[in-house]
């Protein structure tokens, strides 16, 4: 039988890179994007591959969430990977800080990752463990921020980190695992042209972390190459 993942924010970069590990090791890929009309490398892949599925999703748009579900009640999920994400303005410093840009990331970030959490349960429930993978990174760690600035990434991030750390411990004991992921400096168009590894490297490495996961690895903050980071 076809393990099942979730994937959110599945149209570019480790989201659509990730999409392509998972249907390239045999399982069913439930891709998820704002605009699927505008995703012709997700439709290009779907028409060659009957285990992948489209859906159009604004993850902030929590009805939407609801009703995927609900769409979704009958499909017992392996994996929900929380990958979409929003990085905001770059280049501010202290004092110049844009409160509605803050709000946006907060809102994609930290707050839509735990109501995804909270919407798939029953399907994740249904598998043991099923995996919530909540792709953060290592700019939310407290202890490896030592230069400042930031402030809009670092904090969703660190909060994002708190967030699957709370999942870890609530849902444990009922053979759900959850875990915060770095995927490395990735050649994306958040991470930029000078980035070290392609999406495709991060997709592979991170697939090869969740692959190995266990019950005692939940609550763990892990990068792409499965070295344990600070919190």
């Amino acid at each position: 039988m076809k393990k099942n993942a979730l994937i959110t924010g599945a149209n570019r970069g480790v989201g659509l890179a990730l999409v392509k590990a998972y249907l390239s090791a045999g399982w069913r890929v439930y891709a998820c994007c704002r605009h699927t009309v505008d995703a012709a490398e997700l439709q290009q892949l779907q028409a060659n591959n009957t285990a992948l599925t489209l859906h159009q999703l604004d993850v902030t748009d929590y009805q939407a969430v609801a009703a995927l579900s609900q769409e979704m009640t009958d499909v017992p999920l392996d994996l929900l990977i929380n990958n979409a994400g929003y990085y905001g303005p770059k280049g501010y410093g202290f004092g110049n800080t844009d409160l509605d840009e803050w709000r946006k990331v907060l809102e994609i970030n930290t707050i839509a990752p735990l109501k995804l959490a909270e919407s798939f349960y029953p399907q994740l429930l249904a598998k043991q463990p099923g995996i919530i993978a909540n792709l953060s990174s290592k700019v939310g760690s407290m202890t490896e921020n030592t230069s400042g600035g930031g402030y809009i990434y670092r904090s969703s991030k660190a909060a994002l980190n708190s967030v699957a750390k709370s999942l870890s411990n609530d849902l444990s004991p009922q053979g759900i695992i959850s875990v915060a992921l770095h995927l490395g400096w990735v050649q994306t168009e958040m991470g930029g042209p000078n980035a070290l590894i392609t999406p495709d490297a991060s997709a592979a490495g991170l697939k090869q972390v969740l692959d190995q996961l266990t019950l005692e690895d939940s609550g763990s903050f892990i990068d792409f190459q499965g070295q344990q980071l600070p919190w």
